[in-house]
């Protein structure tokens, strides 16, 4: 449908962004660019998401089996980023370094500069007139109409504002709201609710103490103590290493059948930098109710404590569509392209599932996507062509050797895919080249020395030229959006 100039009719749709998280905040920014109504709903006191740290923990339940989660946040207080600034921005606000007390100028910034920068984005662009705070979104269903067609589809939106606390509590006195929204785009994230390993015997009658990382925020608890790490991922090695500074013993429990095979460079420089403390174990077979902890080569020791570092899984505990989307085997779907389910689009969406791509760059390019099919701007393919094209997803995969449950880990199983969506399906900047370069040479570097590759200056010509160039680009564009915020602050002031 057009105007009768080859130019699209832009249609403007109520939209209801469910997180005010780094995938949310993009969600709403590109939703407001397009001219859509938005109103995005969070549980927590402040924007940020999982980069809102909260000292807090689900203390009654370490292990995260409730869901939802009480505490939606898993930052721990040492967490730093594991990707430069320089490719850890939005296209419109760089995340460049700032001057003043309690900031971070460092390349790879710890989890408070990330959200200072989060909340200086939403400053930038007034997002935070279109967030609503303290709010739990409980109920997110599809409106039940006599003939459903794509252009009738509606969604109820059921929250309740979180009563003196932002820590949801089915106890806390509350107001229930229900409203209703053109579309809904789910923006919470893939790492609040915990997943804990299976294969692991005795889990239920260890007496010592067990909790998954979500749980963990700084070592000290943790004192004097003989601690088993279970995971070699990046939560894995830096708890490990944060434990390492008062821990009197940390075993590292590996994934693999033998400690050889779970030695990769980075660990074995782990490994020699903290020999008087550290060790590396093959994975747990089982836990016994005197302490003791056995390991797949038939060697034990004795703990005080086990740390889950396994990961997250998808959890939508709001959402209602009947079985048209589901979470089995840590998938998401049917999804096409990771974020519209074919018999719900485009009035349902998600943004964020994707794991080990470049944030917030990939959530923008999708929610530019999603913002351009909503107002008439392009238009997606028919439901049948994209429930097939999920199907050869999957057959493709398999074809690979790729588990099912790797679905959505774009950047482990081949990470240029990550660079085709905002070519395929909309009009987002393609990542130049030196960034891909930086983000390569990190990746490398990180693999070797898990300890030193933030601190490393060992950029190539390419590379260092590109920085040279962002810096003074990056600068330039920031101060302009602010002084711009200013001033348009300051005429509404003036006209109060």
């Amino acid at each position: 449908m057009d105007a009768g100039n080859d130019e699209p009719v832009i249609h403007s749709k109520k939209v209801c962004v469910v997180g005010a998280g780094m995938a949310g905040l993009a969600a709403a920014r590109e939703l407001q660019r397009e001219g859509h109504a938005v109103t995005v709903m969070e549980q927590s006191g402040d924007v940020g998401g999982q980069w809102l740290y909260d000292p807090r923990t689900d203390a009654d339940d370490p292990l995260g089996a409730a869901v939802p989660v009480r505490v939606p946040s898993s930052i721990y207080a040492c967490l730093r980023l594991i990707s430069p600034r320089e490719v850890t921005g939005f296209s419109e606000f760089q995340f460049t370094p700032k001057d003043g007390d309690g900031r971070d100028p460092r390349r790879f910034p710890g989890h408070r500069e990330v959200h200072s920068y989060l909340r200086d984005f939403c400053d930038a662009f007034g997002l935070m007139e279109a967030v609503r705070l303290n709010t739990h979104v409980m109920r997110v269903a599809p409106i039940a109409v006599p003939m459903p067609t794509s252009t009738t589809r509606q969604w109820a939106v059921r929250s309740v504002r979180l009563a003196g606390s932002d820590t949801y509590d089915a106890a806390q006195e509350k107001e229930e709201e229900e409203e209703v929204f053109d579309a809904v785009v789910v923006a919470t994230g893939h790492n609040s609710q915990p997943m804990l390993p299976s294969g692991i015997e005795g889990m239920e009658e260890w007496r010592g103490r067990q909790l998954h990382s979500h749980s963990y925020r700084t070592p000290e608890p943790l004192r004097g103590e003989a601690v088993v790490v279970v995971g070699c991922g990046d939560s894995g090695k830096d708890i490990a290493l944060d434990l390492c500074r008062v821990a009197r013993e940390v075993h590292l429990a590996a994934n693999a059948s033998s400690t050889e095979e779970a030695t990769t460079p980075a660990i074995a420089k782990m490994l020699a930098n903290h020999r008087d403390v550290l060790r590396l174990h093959p994975r747990i077979c089982r836990l016994h109710p005197d302490g003791h902890v056995s390991f797949a080569d038939g060697s034990s020791i004795v703990a005080d404590t086990v740390i889950y570092c396994t990961g997250y899984g998808y959890s939508f505990p709001f959402l209602d569509t009947g079985g048209a989307v589901a979470v089995e085997s840590d998938v998401v779907g049917p999804l096409f392209e990771h974020v519209f389910p074919p018999s719900l689009a485009p009035w349902l969406s998600f943004v964020g599932l994707p794991r080990k791509i470049l944030v917030p760059w990939f959530f923008e390019t999708q929610a530019r996507w999603i913002a351009q099919v909503l107002s008439g701007r392009r238009a997606l393919p028919s439901e049948e062509e994209m429930l097939r094209s999920v199907e050869e997803h999957y057959r493709a995969m398999e074809a690979a050797g790729v588990p099912r449950k790797h679905t959505h880990n774009i950047g482990g199983v081949d990470i240029l895919k990550m660079y085709e969506l905002g070519e395929k399906y909309c009009d987002s900047s393609p990542i130049e080249d030196w960034k891909k370069e930086l983000v390569m040479s990190k990746i490398a570097s990180m693999n070797d020395d898990a300890e030193t590759f933030r601190d490393s200056g060992d950029d190539s010509e390419n590379v260092q030229k590109g920085v040279q160039a962002w810096r003074g680009l990056a600068a330039r564009a920031n101060k302009d959006k602010t002084m711009a915020t200013g001033e348009a602050e300051a005429d509404a002031l003036g006209h109060g």
